[in-house]
């Protein structure tokens, strides 16, 4: 039986051998199947259609774009009327990109529109059949990042140096406002920052969101600060110390980021034009190029949004009981009577409307229904952290304070790190 089973194996194995060194002509032919490339964007296969990619021109309307594209007058009427909250044809913007895809046939007629708001958000009017209009967002990709410098001449100047996204200097004098005079930074000042960079597609830059914490040192004096959300529903974010000790005020120091204080609040101001009369000064003027963005000093409502007299185009916000704001001189407002305003907001641009002999915007700060000089003022602090969420902030900044103090700065020539005034 063992020979008869060894001779039946022997067998097998000689013809599976015999299989192996066969020629090819008798082996199958392989083929190779190649899947075709789909490029899809928007959510649409755009080899479905033929597509026209181009941006808004000057004289542009989303009417003429769609009669251009063989759409019907009704339909562009249905869609100007009925989803004017989802996109509002009137506000299209010279220099936004948009699709439209049209029919692969002789017509070419648009199928749909896709309008970019900005890298991240677009909103797509689909044309077929029934008009639908929705908003949607590219899918993001967040990346940490650590930075941090060695200033030797501006903030500015350190952070772009290392190909930082400009905003993150923006955030940086905004987080530190209240604390750190950004005119007089001195060489050999440092600062630390992480932050998430924001990508589409792995590849595509969509810019930086908020900094999650930071350290500066200035003047031998180290200043941690740590991003942390106080309000959850309502998504209220502020900046605090390794103490817990809000970094913020309830004003800013200046209207003006970035801008040189041209003339103080003087009460015995004399003007030759006026020969030498005393002629009080009650406000603070902040000097800026025409179009620079007047920020709000604090929260609180717009009571006045007008023009009168040498005051130009102006803006007055009303703060609370004790405290308001106006802001003089404007090229135009951002802002309407009654509007609430946040912080930082801006309520306008710089300009030289009313008596004014250079672009500026003239701060006035009234306390208790007079006017003051904001300089000297003790401002109020913005409202402190409570007792009952410090236990889970301590723990929330505790990793972060570890990386911020791993972050090293790069080496500088002695001589660079000697100490002066910008």
């Amino acid at each position: 039986m063992k020979l008869y089973l060894g001779l039946i194996l022997s067998f097998l194995l000689l013809a599976s051998c015999k299989d192996s060194g066969s020629s090819d002509k008798d082996m199958a032919e392989v083929a190779t199947i190649t899947k075709p490339i789909v490029i899809k964007q928007f959510g649409f296969n755009l080899d479905d259609f033929t597509v026209l990619q181009d941006t808004v021109r000057n004289g542009d309307s989303f009417g003429e774009l769609m009669l251009r594209n063989k759409v019907e007058y009704p339909k562009i009427y249905k869609i100007s009327e009925e989803f004017r909250d989802t996109f509002d044809v009137r506000k299209i913007v010279v220099g936004k990109p948009y699709l439209i895809l049209k029919s692969k046939d002789t017509l070419e007629k648009a199928q749909v529109f896709i309008y970019q708001n900005d890298l991240i958000n677009y909103t797509v009017i689909d044309l077929r059949d029934s008009v639908t209009a929705y908003n949607k967002r590219n899918k993001i990709k967040y990346v940490q990042r650590e930075a941090s410098g060695v200033i030797t001449s501006s903030l500015s100047e350190a952070i772009l140096e290392q190909g930082i996204d400009y905003n993150i200097t923006n955030n940086l004098s905004q987080i530190y406002a209240w604390t750190i005079d950004f005119f007089r930074l001195q060489k050999g000042d440092k600062f630390k920052v992480i932050y998430k960079e924001k990508y589409i597609n792995d590849s595509i830059y969509a810019g930086a969101e908020p900094i999650e914490a930071a350290y500066f040192e200035h003047n031998g004096k180290t200043i941690y600060s740590f991003g942390y959300e106080t309000d959850t529903v309502n998504k209220v974010k502020d900046y605090f110390d390794e103490q817990a000790k809000n970094l913020r005020r309830a004003f800013l120091k200046a209207p003006v980021e970035f801008s040189r204080i041209s003339s103080r609040y003087n009460l015995n101001r004399r003007i030759a034009y006026y020969g030498y009369k005393v002629r009080p000064h009650k406000g603070t003027d902040y000097a800026a190029p025409i179009g620079t963005p007047i920020l709000a000093t604090a929260n609180g409502t717009v009571e006045e949004s007008t023009r009168r007299g040498g005051n130009g185009k102006y803006v007055k916000i009303k703060h609370n009981g004790t405290y308001s704001t106006q802001y003089l001189h404007m090229k135009n407002q951002n802002v309407r009577k009654g509007q609430y305003v946040k912080q930082g907001d801006v309520i306008g641009w710089i300009g030289m409307t009313g008596n004014t002999g250079g672009p500026h915007v003239c701060y006035r700060f009234w306390k208790n229904g007079h006017q003051v000089d904001p300089l000297r003022e003790e401002l109020p602090t913005a409202e402190p952290l409570s007792d009952a969420l410090k236990p889970d902030y301590y723990a929330f900044i505790s990793p972060l304070k570890e990386q911020l103090d791993c972050i090293e700065f790069m080496e500088l020539p002695e001589e660079d790190l000697l100490t002066e005034n910008q």
